[in-house]
């Protein structure tokens, strides 16, 4: 005859507030913003992106001071064309980061754990592209923020057609890191190891950009202008680029570049569907991985 007994161990039923998916979501958001800039990680996972956010501060500082000496404002830099003019930085921490966010759960097998709770797993992606958008945003901004401060400073002439180039910027810096982060998530999600994230995020910069400048090259010798400035929809910085010319009035920093609004407004599109597929595809990768 088997005898059994029911212990009392002590544990608790929790009888605190459900604070539910809201808050789960909002929680995600943060912990992987924070990991973009590595905080709360060891020191070595600080390095790379505040360098990166170093180096992308020094052309504006060196801007400001050079008006200041000179009094010249024309040689402040145009905020509309701070990303390109720095497209490799911005590109190079995009590609570090990148894995951090999106392929550390994957190499790791962690992903089902985050579904036990209650979270969706389009909550899960939208959660990661908001925080690497906001790490890039950030990385854009306060740059172009310093040389509009510092333009105010110097005492710039038409202080309100500043405002009004500033805030245009502003948009564009907004678009350009929700077209970057999409793009960077979905490589570094296919590559669960992070050397080899950066490496295929690097490579679809250099190839994307590879290619648009040889077919703009072969084109222009060509006397093709239409098809040069059209092939540069195919790289991320020039298809923003697009939009912010043709669309929000920004002073021209590509070199080939198509004409009129309809150009902005296929390259805005563009830019849609991009986020769109990415997130789609973000899905449908993280979906597979929390079933495994």
């Amino acid at each position: 005859m088997t005898v059994s007994t029911i212990h009392d161990i002590g544990y608790r039923h929790y009888e605190g507030r459900r604070l539910g998916r809201g808050y789960v979501l909002r929680s995600l958001f943060v912990h992987n913003l924070r990991a973009a800039y590595g905080l709360g990680r060891p020191a070595r996972a600080k390095v790379m992106p505040f360098l990166l956010l170093a180096v992308m501060m020094l052309p504006s500082v060196g801007s400001v001071a050079a008006v200041a000496i000179t009094k010249e404002p024309r040689g402040l830099i145009p905020y509309a064309a701070y990303a390109n003019i720095l497209q490799v930085v911005i590109a190079i921490f995009l590609a570090t980061q990148a894995p951090v966010l999106a392929s550390r759960e994957l190499r790791f097998h962690v992903v089902p754990l985050y579904f036990s709770r209650p979270v969706g797993h389009l909550d899960f992606v939208l959660a990661k592209l908001a925080a690497m958008t906001t790490a890039l945003l950030a990385l854009l901004t306060l740059p172009v923020t310093l040389l509009y401060v510092g333009g105010l400073v110097t005492k710039v002439p038409d202080s309100g057609e500043h405002l009004v180039r500033y805030l245009t910027a502003l948009v564009g810096c907004a678009l350009f890191a929700v077209v970057l982060a999409s793009i960077g998530l979905v490589v570094s999600a296919f590559t669960p190891r992070r050397g080899f994230g950066v490496a295929a995020v690097i490579a679809v910069y250099m190839l994307t950009s590879a290619f648009v400048v040889i077919v703009q090259g072969l084109a222009e010798m060509r006397t093709n202008f239409t098809l040069a400035g059209w092939v540069g929809l195919l790289t991320p910085f020039n298809l923003v680029d697009i939009v912010q010319v043709r669309l929000l009035g920004a002073p021209r920093s590509s070199a080939a570049m198509p004409e009129g609004t309809l150009a902005g407004m296929v390259a805005l599109a563009v830019c849609v569907a991009l986020v769109a597929g990415s997130t789609a595809v973000l899905y449908a990768r993280f979906r597979k991985a929390g079933l495994s």
